[in-house]
């Protein structure tokens, strides 16, 4: 056994050895000396692998550029979209002169409300529902102005009966007194006597006369109960169709605001829908331009391919400061009555529609202007109040022609001069379109 001790040939770390053993046990340790040269990088090598990454990098840097160049090229090349329609020829007929936008309005509109406060006891409508005028819309407890109103007819019962009582006694009475009257005239009896009969006959023809004065009140107390009772059913006031239920049974209903949030001051809403008409607000710089009966065509916005005649019916005396505009109420000379009146069909005109209207030349003043040679879209022309025009399609190439604009249609715009029917026009495209530009007809 070795005593415990190693000797070292050398001594690190000035070396790299290996561990030996010896066949005395003892451990010497071997230089390792590796070939350090061969893991050297030279120059040549350096040189290789650098020119090796630049191809690389120019290749990479070549196959960018020419996506970039492909890209750019394919993007100048594309053609821009546009939206196209045909110009026609111009309608005949009278010509707008104004255009403006409003509301359906009905002339006949009221919030139902009880006359009474009370608990309601039954609603027989709903939302939609066609109504007469006196049909019964709902009804409210009745039962205190009931008992009001048999206190009432018993009181008339009693003084009728009291009446009839008085008669009999009076009857009576004039007997009595007609005796007393010959008994004093034969010295039989005194005068005393007689004034007693006669004064007990007076004062029954007088309580006769208060107990029918008091049938009389008794009577007019049964008239106000009996109004009372009926102020507990709330009828349609006129015939028209419920656009709103307010009311709902057990809710306390008022004439007037009471009991904070819990009481309601309404039934129903009702609309006449014959009464609908069109409320506009127009510019007061252009109201010289309507007048009283003045021919109108209106276009719902939910219907835009029905045009509906109209006339001014008023224009109302007053302007608002607020927005310089004056307030025009227009009727429908040819109201939709197929579907007010159908039941299989449900109206098309409904209170708070908008509606875009075309004042028509006629009783208003204007210009004379050129005849018209072609129709388009107002959305076609572009250009600023100085210089309109519009961009045609031909051959798949813009040209920009300068337009003069006559009368305005509705949505559309009569052309003067610059454009023929049947012309392709652009209206719809971006805002940099040009001259001779290359274009794609969107489909």
């Amino acid at each position: 056994m070795h005593s415990g001790r190693w000797d070292l040939d050398c001594h690190p770390p000035e070396c790299l050895s290996v561990f030996a053993f010896s066949p005395h046990d003892k451990m010497t340790l071997t230089p390792f000396k590796p070939e350090l040269d061969s893991l050297r990088i030279t120059a040549e090598k350096r040189k290789t692998r650098r020119s090796g990454k630049r191809w690389i990098w120019t290749v990479a840097a070549a196959l960018v550029i020419g996506s970039m160049a492909i890209a750019a090229a394919a993007y100048l090349n594309r053609k821009t979209e546009v939206e196209i329609t045909t110009a026609h020829k111009p309608a005949t007929g009278p010509t707008g002169v104004l255009n403006a936008s409003g509301y359906i309005t009905p002339r006949q509109r009221a919030t139902i409300a009880a006359k009474i406060t009370g608990r309601v006891t039954g609603v027989f409508f709903d939302e939609g529902t066609r109504v007469r005028q006196g049909q019964l819309l709902a009804t409210l407890d009745d039962s205190d102005v009931r008992r009001a109103l048999d206190a009432a007819r018993a009181d008339r019962d009693s003084s009728r009966a009291a009446i009839a009582d008085y008669e009999v006694q009076l009857r009576n009475a004039d007997i009595e007194l007609h005796r007393a009257e010959v008994l004093q005239m034969s010295g039989v009896q005194p005068q005393q006597m007689l004034d007693a009969a006669r004064m007990t006959a007076d004062s029954l023809r007088a309580k006769i006369a208060l107990s029918k004065q008091q049938v009389v009140a008794a009577e007019a107390r049964i008239h106000e109960q009996e109004q009372a009772v009926d102020n507990c059913k709330i009828n349609a006031p006129f015939a028209g169709i419920a656009v709103s239920k307010d009311a709902q049974i057990g809710e306390m209903v008022s004439p007037v605001s009471a009991g904070g949030g819990f009481t309601r001051t309404g039934i129903a809403t009702l609309v006449d829908l014959h009464s609908n008409e069109i409320e506009v607000d127009v510019s007061e710089s252009y109201i010289a331009k309507v007048s009283s009966n003045q021919a109108v065509n209106a276009v719902l916005d939910a219907y835009p391919d029905w045009v509906i005649p109209a006339k001014v019916r008023t224009v109302i005396p007053t302007a608002d400061r607020q927005k310089a505009t004056v307030k025009v109420r227009i009727s429908f000379t040819q109201p939709d009555y197929v579907h007010l009146f159908d039941p299989a069909n449900d109206p098309r005109i409904l209170p708070d529609m908008g509606v875009k209207v075309t004042f028509l030349e006629g009783n208003s003043r204007s210009e004379e202007k050129a005849p018209a040679v072609a129709t388009i879209p107002q959305a076609a022309v572009r250009g600023d109040n100085q210089s309109k025009y519009v961009f045609v399609v031909k051959d798949d190439r813009l040209e920009r022609r300068g337009v003069t604009l006559g009368a305005i249609r509705g949505s559309d715009v009569d052309i003067v001069a610059g454009v023929q029917p049947d012309a392709a026009v652009v209206i719809k495209g971006p805002d940099s379109l040009r001259d001779g530009q290359s274009v794609q007809i969107k489909k």
